[in-house]
């Protein structure tokens, strides 16, 4: 009898147990998901940068809900992270970075990323503290310029293009200071990380800042940037999965929420042309 009465009880615990472990259980792909009142949810973890990024994924998180996705927003303030946690698994997608940036990442990293969708355009500029035009910097001006290969080129570009230096022909986005072949005022530059850009504003003539940098330190692009980059700026940021979550329906929920109309509305209104819709 007492046989029985354990086997019942041991029946019954495993019952129990896998009861339990019905309602959580991870994906072979991308995101958790969780039952929640008889409805399948999906939680999706994504990395992004605080400002815009993180701001437009909090927007859609209501029209995301009404689809069965949840967001799990981890923010970080770097360009390094939010990649190397993305493939290792840690995040299932990230949403802070332009094509050129993650491919060159990616390429570097031996990553297989993909670029799900183009959300938005980040102009980037140049700022300073002490002068009211790019005409007004001295002789020997120190500029600062982001230090990761692909925003560095970016920003030669814009330079080159405001007649402030001459690039070595065909380089393009790829150019590197040393692919400066004109530089008649002798600037100076100062190769740092983006997110410490707009610390050295007050020290240094004129700073390149990244428009996300530029917004989280109270500065208004369109207004506060000596040069900005033109509107039709390839370098939109996408949303960034592995290219094996590809095709994950909740990854293409979220992409479908950001390329919305109340994203594009959001991102407008919010932004008031600092931040340009891509789709």
């Amino acid at each position: 009898m007492k046989k029985l009465i354990l086997g019942a009880a041991s029946l019954l615990l495993s019952v129990s147990l896998i009861g339990c472990g019905s309602s959580s259980t991870k994906n072979e792909s991308a995101g958790s998901t969780t039952t929640e009142g008889g409805n399948k949810v999906v939680t999706l973890k994504v990395g992004a940068s605080p400002v815009p990024h993180e701001e437009i994924l909090k927007a859609i998180e209501p029209q995301l809900e009404k689809e069965g996705v949840k967001l799990d927003i981890v923010t970080f303030n770097d360009y390094v992270q939010p990649n190397l946690k993305l493939a290792d698994g840690t995040l299932d997608a990230n949403f802070f970075q332009h094509v050129p940036y993650m491919e060159s990442f990616a390429k570097d990293h031996k990553l297989d990323l993909t670029a799900l969708t183009a959300v938005h355009v980040e102009p980037i500029g140049g700022y300073s503290k002490k002068y009211k035009s790019v005409d007004e910097l001295p002789d020997g001006a120190t500029i600062a310029v982001p230090n990761d290969v692909t925003n560095e080129g970016r920003v030669l570009v814009l330079l080159q293009k405001k007649g402030l230096i001459k690039l070595k022909d065909g380089v393009g986005i790829n150019g590197t200071l040393k692919d400066i072949t004109e530089n008649k005022k002798n600037f100076k530059f100062k190769e740092l990380e983006a997110a410490m850009l707009p610390r050295v504003l007050p020290e240094v003539d004129l700073d390149m800042i990244n428009t996300n940098y530029a917004l989280e330190a109270k500065l208004v692009p369109t207004k506060d940037a000596l040069i900005l980059e033109d509107k039709d700026s390839p370098y939109a940021n996408v949303l960034t999965v592995n290219t094996k979550d590809k095709d994950n329906e909740a990854l293409k929920k979220l992409a479908q929420a950001l390329n919305s109309p109340e994203a594009k509305k959001f991102i407008e209104d919010k932004y008031q042309g600092s931040i340009i819709p891509a789709f």
